[in-house]
């Protein structure tokens, strides 16, 4: 049991009590009030200093009309992607003077608006939204708070705010003629549930017009995993090096990875039954987690701009505050297609992690 006596922490009223002043021109000094007689303002001071009494930031914000918070939703904290840009978001935030609040989704639909709806609560100034893009209720919470909102990675239905994202489609197109040019012609692309989420709708369409554009040469799918899918997803995968040995030109087959989460799981599936990596199966993943270099000769990936995806939301969001009306934006900024062995020529030799493409959009 503690039994250390708590201090009091001195209250605005007690600074007026000791300069003989009300607490509105207490609260006038800390707005630097040019009308405060010098006395006046001396007397505050003193009291303040004697005192050693500090304003509550968020008092001062909100008096002010601001809390110089933002409201940032995730839909899975879990996803190397959604940290990473956290990350940016937050470090741009600091620099311009802001606190980022988190509010994790859990990949659940449902709490997007319950997630609005708390942060507006605690008077964000804005949000940026890094959510599954399906929740009912998501337009109407926000017009509810009168507060801005900018988009990262993911549409949503009704909205049209500013947007920032990795350009998906390019990225895809990168990523096939990659795979193409060096001898791979059985393709599958094997992603996370599309349904109402943007991002994965429009990486699969430009799969699958990537592959109709090379029909001649090439064949690919599209396969949908869902964490209850992995024997499915096993299935699919030999299926996939049937088809490839089956065919009369010796074909290669190859994978490409939807997010740093399905790679996991294709990875786990590779090492149950024994198919190395650029022998046996070619991969390529979106996203570049610090364990691709590590497994088999490296994984071949296309690297999402985080950082620049997280910083330039904020500084979006923030121009908003500051007064900018221009049209929406949309921002689609270029990956980077880093070359390792799990995408290299048959007999070739395998890239290092610093031997790496960069695309423009």
């Amino acid at each position: 049991m503690n039994d250390r006596p708590q201090v009091r922490r001195p209250t605005i009223a007690a600074v007026a009590a000791s300069a003989g002043v009300s607490k509105a021109t207490v609260s006038r000094f800390f707005n630097h009030d040019k009308l405060l007689t010098p006395d006046i303002a001396a007397r505050v001071k003193k009291a303040i200093t004697e005192l050693d009494y500090a304003p509550s930031p968020m008092a001062q914000a909100l008096s002010r009309g601001r809390s110089r918070l933002i409201g940032l939703v995730v839909a899975d904290i879990t996803n190397p992607y959604s940290v990473a840009v956290l990350r940016g978001a937050e470090k741009a935030c600091q620099e311009a003077g802001y606190l980022v609040m988190l509010f994790n989704l859990g990949n659940s639909v449902g709490r997007e608006r319950e997630a609005i709806d708390a942060l507006a609560g605690y008077q964000v100034d804005g949000f940026i939204l890094n959510t599954l893009g399906r929740g009912a209720g998501v337009v109407e919470a926000l017009e509810r708070s009168g507060k801005p909102a900018v988009l990262v990675d993911r549409r949503h239905s009704g909205m049209t705010p500013d947007f920032v994202a990795l350009d998906s489609a390019d990225a895809m197109v990168t990523a096939c003629n990659h795979l193409i040019e060096n001898g791979y012609r059985e393709l599958m692309y094997v992603t996370e549930p599309k349904k109402g989420v943007s991002s994965r709708r429009e990486r699969a369409t430009a799969f699958t017009k990537c592959v109709a554009s090379e029909s001649r040469r090439v064949a690919g799918q599209v396969f949908e995993y869902s964490e209850d899918d992995g024997k499915l997803l096993e299935d699919a995968m030999r299926a996939l090096l049937l088809r490839a040995k089956g065919a009369k030109d010796g074909r290669r087959a190859a994978v490409i990875s939807g997010n740093a989460v399905v790679t996991l799981r294709i990875a786990g599936i590779a090492a149950q039954c024994n198919w190395k990596f650029g022998a046996d199966l070619g991969f390529l993943g979106f996203d570049d987690p610090e364990w691709a270099p590590l497994i088999g000769p490296g994984l071949s990936a296309i690297a999402q701009p985080t950082d620049a995806i997280g910083r330039t939301a904020a500084t979006c969001l923030i121009d908003r505050l500051h007064g900018e009306s221009a049209a929406p934006r949309q921002i689609l900024l270029p990956g980077q297609l880093v070359m390792r062995g799990s995408s290299a020529a048959q007999g070739g030799r395998a890239f290092g992690r610093k031997q790496s493409h960069e695309f423009d959009t």
